[in-house]
């Protein structure tokens, strides 16, 4: 590394965003926000269509080109926010790295365990951080969680369930080429509603429960369904058994009838927590007491990036610390294909182009509930085999 240490970074830190459209205007705006507080600078912008000059208001001319190297090279950058299609993430971290640049990197962090493995390894070798962008850990729910669990605020644990019901049209299937897409160009995507869209309710209940790291998980069970015409799956469940002896259930579907936030249950033996990791958000319900509701605040995930690089702060989302959830992407990955729901278990909304699976919504919540899945809660489109799948990880 050059002279992009840490023990010399200081404010503000030049940064590059790769991916600026679609999710890539929250890192926009988020940038902008930080900027204006001095913490970071915006260097360069990697895209195919540069950013214009009203999407650019507020953040100076950073450099735009479409070879995101050349641009590290030429902008000095410190740290590089990768915001792409899933399949090119780990290829990006690595040119960032071999570069000596520290990294937050969205979530999915890479579509398959080989290639996570191949970013982390590369990333750790380099030398340079990375942050992987699972922005409801930062939240200050968690550690406050923990420490009711911890002081036997519910009990004993038991396990941990989330859930997730989201409306998306059909058009959200249609906004890049990889959408909805398992494979493509022979290459995995592996882009389903619990590995992208809803893969925090998975992130966040792993972490919960103290699952992070790829050794917590001991075998995985999956059920991957579809009512869209797509690869992936859009209405899906998956349950971890962890080394620490109670399972994960989590269940999401993108063909709610009607949108909800999502949100992890921390099962206890003489109570339980409910966390709306969106909205920071935590009620706590327990035998001999009145319901108890608590709101929290969050850490943004580049800032604290950029508060390790500065000042040493702990990181929140080092790569090992999501090797549990890759372990669950590696599960759907290897999954038998999502089976298509028949036409009779999901209709259209008239004038609202999108798909929906009745009584999805109740499924959902009663798979957080009960630690169930869709089959052994009776849902008769769930009960074929063709669909369901086991992996015992090879710890």
């Amino acid at each position: 590394m050059t002279g992009r240490m840490i023990d010399t970074m200081i404010t503000p830190v030049p940064v590059v965003l790769a991916g600026a459209r679609g999710h890539g205007r929250w890192h926009v705006e988020n940038i902008r926000r930080l900027q204006k507080k001095g913490l970071v600078r915006l260097a360069g912008v990697c895209e195919l269509t540069p950013l214009t000059a009203e999407e650019l208001d507020g953040l100076g001319t950073p450099e735009q080109s479409a070879d995101f190297g050349a641009l590290l090279d030429s902008t000095g950058a410190a740290v590089a926010i990768i915001c792409t299609p899933i399949p090119t993430h780990t290829d990006l971290a690595l040119t960032a790295a071999e570069r000596g640049v520290h990294l937050l990197l969205e979530k999915p962090p890479a579509p398959s365990y080989a290639e996570f493995r191949r970013m982390a390894d590369g990333v750790a070798a380099a030398g340079v951080v990375c942050q992987i962008g699972f922005q409801s850990l930062g939240s200050h729910a968690l550690p406050a969680i923990r420490a009711l669990v911890g002081q036997g605020a519910i009990g004993q644990l038991v396990g941990l369930g989330g859930a997730g019901a989201w409306v998306r049209d059909e058009n959200y299937f249609r906004r890049a080429p990889w959408a909805g897409k398992r494979r493509m160009n022979g290459v995995d995507v592996i882009d389903g509603a619990l590995t992208n869209p809803l893969a925090h309710a998975v992130a966040t209940a792993l972490a919960l429960g103290g699952s992070t790291r790829a050794e917590d998980v001991a075998a995985i069970e999956t059920e991957l369904l579809r009512a869209n015409a797509i690869e992936s799956d859009d209405t899906s469940c998956v349950r971890i058994t962890t080394a620490q002896g109670h399972p994960v259930t989590v269940a999401a579907t993108l063909c709610a009838e009607q949108a909800d936030e999502p949100y992890v249950l921390v099962h206890g033996s003489s109570g339980r927590i409910t966390f709306w990791y969106k909205q920071d958000r935590v009620l706590l319900q327990r035998a001999g007491h009145g319901p108890e509701e608590f709101e929290h605040g969050r850490t943004d995930l580049l800032e604290n990036l950029v508060d390790h690089l500065t000042t040493g702060a702990d990181l929140l989302v080092p790569p090992d610390e999501t090797g549990a959830f890759m372990k669950v992407v590696e599960a759907i990955r290897k999954a038998p294909d999502p089976a298509p729901l028949p036409d009779t278990a999901w209709h259209r909304i008239p004038g609202e182009n999108r798909r929906v699976v009745p009584g999805i919504d109740g499924l959902v919540a009663a798979a957080a509930d009960t630690l169930s899945l869709y089959s052994e809660l009776g849902a008769p489109w769930a009960l074929s085999a063709e669909h369901l799948s086991k992996e015992v990880s090879t710890r």
